[in-house]
């Protein structure tokens, strides 16, 4: 670990000479969602930058596929008897009738349906009946519904914009002794931000004594962590100040949340400052902090440092990893410079790292956005060649290139190809199809993608709004 004076000395003072930190970005356009491409892509890949955020509850099921199989038939009976509740019929009269045995399993398959099946159309009866089975199952003996749940029926009541009934849930789940987690506070923030309560929620947070916070030392970072993933960097700067008015001491996962938010509102002088306030307060960067200051420089045009800025990492003994190189490309992609794009994505073996579909999905984008089909194509062949199989976002990619340069019949080859590899098109993938053909005149062709969509009974919800963008 560094001294202060050696951080100081080898970080601070080495980023004003070589990485231009400091006014130098104060006229830099970010016009982007920052990191978010490569983030989406991160995900895919099997790895995160979220600061330990990977906080999803998920439910601990009994084993065995014939109970599988039951709880989902049972499952879709119950939907049955639900979808049927009106004045000549009582669904919670009918359910008591069906003697099902409650579950995890059987409540999750339930709300989840119930969940996807939420449209303009139906909001009011899909979280009417969501709750309905949600309190009919809590009354049986023997069940007591899990935070999983608890996520589940939230999530009914905030794409319902039922924030009323959300909140009342939350205080549900404090009463009887469930916690309060990062995944809640995510999926309230969410619905909050919606309705202009963002502000009320995160307070509403901070004072609950029944917030789970772990793994953070406190409250305050949990809740910033889930700021940045909702993309609330002003509230995150409030936040920042409650807590040093409370007598928080911010620590290294503070200041790489905190050095987030300010590159994302263009604040770039002080992102500089929190380096310095680092080294003040004694603490060495690792590995985000070194992910994210890569991905500004890239962003800001400056590969020459970049490179100091790794070979420093090496020296230091902090090794670049695949994911350092792949934020800064996709940094530089987004600055136009390719050449720079290429050279690092050529250095990944000096570096002792090898690309991986993440990295390639990234550099394939940035090439193709720059009108370099044939690179990207190579690229593409290298990848599957170096045994990378493509994930939804390469093939996006791809399809996207392809329907650029009008050659709509490759892409659909491509489509289908996905198909035949067992990568299920996303709603971008048909999306991002469906306006190409529409914008080079080819209207039949788009009609066919989307009766593709309908055939395969996924994104029912979304094709209205495809229709819409065609009435326009």
């Amino acid at each position: 670990m560094f001294t202060v004076a050696h951080f100081g000395k080898r970080v601070v003072q080495s980023l004003y000479l070589f990485c231009g930190i400091s006014r130098s970005w104060r006229g830099f356009s970010t016009n982007s969602d920052g990191f978010r491409r490569v983030e989406e892509n991160l995900n895919v890949g099997g790895k995160s930058w979220d600061f330990g955020l990977g906080l999803d509850d998920q439910p601990v099921f009994p084993s065995g596929r014939r109970f599988f199989e039951q709880a989902k038939c049972d499952a879709g009976r119950a939907l049955e008897v639900l979808f049927r509740d009106g004045p000549m019929f009582d669904a919670k009269e009918g359910l008591d009738n069906m003697q099902l045995r409650i579950s995890e399993v059987l409540v999750r398959e339930v709300l989840f349906r119930i969940l996807t099946d939420i449209s303009d159309a139906n909001k009011t009866r899909n979280a009417r009946l969501g709750y309905l089975f949600f309190r009919w199952c809590s009354q049986q003996e023997n069940y007591s519904h899990t935070v999983y749940a608890y996520h589940l029926m939230m999530r009914i009541f905030a794409e319902c914009n039922e924030l009323k009934a959300m909140w009342k849930l939350v205080d549900e789940m404090i009463e009887r002794g469930c916690p309060t987690t990062a995944r809640t506070f995510n999926i309230v923030i969410c619905t909050s931000s919606r309705a202009g309560l963002a502000r009320k929620a995160v307070e509403r947070f901070i004072r609950s004594k029944n917030f789970y916070f772990r793994p953070f030392k406190h409250c305050f970072n949990a809740i910033l962590c889930s700021l940045l993933t909702v993309n609330q960097y002003t509230l995150i700067e409030w936040v920042y100040q409650q807590m040093i008015d409370e007598g928080h001491r911010p620590d290294i996962l503070t200041y790489n949340v905190l050095m987030s938010a300010k590159y994302r509102l263009g604040k770039f002088d002080d992102f500089h400052g929190l380096l310095e306030e680092m080294a003040s307060n004694g603490l060495s960067p690792d590995f985000h902090t070194y992910n994210i200051i890569l991905h500004v420089l890239g962003r800001s045009d400056k590969p020459e440092a970049a490179y100091n800025l790794l070979n420093h990492m090496k020296e230091i003994g902090i090794e670049p990893t695949v994911l350092h190189l792949t934020t800064l490309i996709d940094g530089l992609s987004r600055a136009g410079n390719l050449d720079a794009c290429k050279y690092f994505f050529g250095e990944m073996k000096r570096y002792g790292c090898m690309p991986d579909v993440v990295c390639y999905t990234v550099i394939i984008t940035g090439v193709i956005v720059a009108g370099d089909m044939g690179s990207a194509e190579e690229l593409y062949k290298e990848m599957i060649n170096n045994g990378q199989v493509p994930n939804v976002y390469t093939y996006n990619a791809i399809i996207r290139g392809l329907c650029m340069a009008r050659r709509f019949k490759d892409a659909f080859h491509i489509l289908e190809e996905m198909e035949i590899r067992g990568c299920s098109p996303n709603f971008l993938v048909y999306n991002t199809l469906v306006r190409c053909l529409r914008n080079a005149g080819k209207l039949s062709e788009a009609h066919k993608v989307i009766r593709i969509m309908v055939e395969k009974g996924k994104y029912a919800h979304l094709i209205s709004k495809l229709h819409r963008h065609r009435r326009r």
